[in-house]
This record gives structure tokens, sequence and C-alpha cells, in this order.
């Protein structure tokens, strides 16, 4: 049996997540990192996308957005705005939502409307983020 490392994802509404794992693989502003029992001490922040993790040969995926993680003595901890499990995503209203972004995201490039344009092209991403969560 492989080292587990502790797993918490914790949103606004509480605990998501708390249980032991193998492995975690995040989506960081610095790039996609992994994470295994025993790692060094560091601190990351978050960004909109797909979080795995592994617990006896079965693999779980949560769509998570914006956040920041600290991995310290064995245990690795997200707080992060929101965190759905990818067999809770509804695909249909992702699609949507992914609809709704790309026409906002067009309507604001054409009116050069910076404040509009941010907030579509988050939408976008995570309403990409749902869909892909929802695939694993």
């Amino acid at each position: 049996m492989a080292e587990l490392i502790r797993l918490e994802v914790v949103t606004p509404t509480g605990a998501v997540v708390n249980d032991d794992v193998e492995i975690v693989n995040a989506p960081g502003y610095g790039g996609d990192f992994g994470v295994l029992a025993n790692h060094a001490p560091f601190l990351s922040t978050i960004k909109i996308g797909t979080l795995t993790y592994e617990k006896d040969k079965s693999r779980s995926a949560l769509m998570i957005s914006g956040g920041f993680c600290e991995v310290s003595n064995n245990k690795i901890t997200f707080l992060v705005e929101s965190a759905e499990f990818g067999g809770d995503i509804d695909v249909d209203r992702a699609m949507k939502a992914k609809e709704r972004a790309e026409k906002r995201l067009a309507q604001a490039s054409a009116h050069d409307d910076n404040l509009n344009l941010t907030r579509a092209e988050a939408a976008l991403q995570r309403a990409l983020a749902r869909l892909k969560t929802a695939k694993l």
C-alpha cells in the first residue's frame, strides 16, 4: 500500500473532501502540480480547473475555482471558492453557460468593455472546467 497524504478541500460553505489519499493533482497558476505523501512544504495559488486525487486505485475529480493550497506536515489543504464532483455536474447546464459566456465575450470585445470581458472570460473558464471534469 502506498503512503498516504491527508487531503482537505474547503469552500465557504464547508468541507468537500477530508480523506487520506495517495496522490493529488491540481491546477496552480504556475502550472499543474502533483503532490504525494511527505511532500516538501509549499503554498500555491489555485486557478479554475480540475483537481484529481487517487485512493485505492480509484480516481476522483473535482472542478475547483480560485483559491489557495498549502502543503505541510503530510497534509494538503485547498481553500477554494467552489468545488463540484464530476458526477454532480449538470453537463447541459454547463454547455448553456459556455454558450452564454462566448456570446458575452463577443459582445464585450465589440464594445471594448473590459469589466464585462473579464467576467465573461471567467465564466467561460468555469464552464469549460465543469465540462472537462464531468468527462473524467
